[in-house]
């Protein structure tokens, strides 16, 4: 591990271990989400709308008699890019801060894969708040996000 990355206090997997990470699209992007904190992937459904919500809150599904609101992450992250939408990824409650159930409804979802703290660039994430870092590796470059997304902000 490089000395730069040792000595900064916000690199949480200083330890030089892998986090396991879940890959998926939104418009022509991938991000990634730290796998635990989701409970379950499931196929996008109907939505009801909520009157008055914040732009990027979608709506309300009932998930195994728990009702979610599901939130669009385009909104939050600035992608303009329409897509498929096929799946929404839902939180694990006990790991979100101060948010009940939550989910996000993205494109698609890629894969699990294993990050290694050096693969994590910090440095150009200091301006979003919802961005871990930018890991990067085979000619790509996948955004790492934070799933502590607010239902009233954004």
């Amino acid at each position: 591990m490089a000395e730069s990355e040792s000595a900064d206090p916000d690199v949480e997997q200083s330890t030089g271990e892998a986090t396991k990470v879940l890959e998926f699209g939104l418009g022509g992007e991938t991000y990634c989400l730290d796998i635990g904190v989701i409970d379950e992937i499931v196929d996008a459904g109907d939505l009801t709308r909520i009157p008055n919500s914040p732009p990027h809150v979608e709506g309300v599904m009932d998930l195994r008699g728990r009702t979610t609101s599901i939130i669009n992450p385009k909104s939050v992250f600035e992608v303009g890019e329409e897509g498929a939408r096929e799946r929404i990824i839902v939180f694990d409650p006990d790991a979100m801060e101060d948010q009940a159930s939550v989910a996000w409804i993205v494109d698609e979802v890629f894969q699990v894969t294993d990050v290694m703290p050096e693969d994590v660039d910090q440095t150009t994430t200091t301006d979003d708040e919802n961005v871990h870092g930018i890991v990067k590796g085979d000619d790509r470059f996948v955004v790492w996000v934070d799933p502590n997304i607010s239902v009233e902000s954004a």
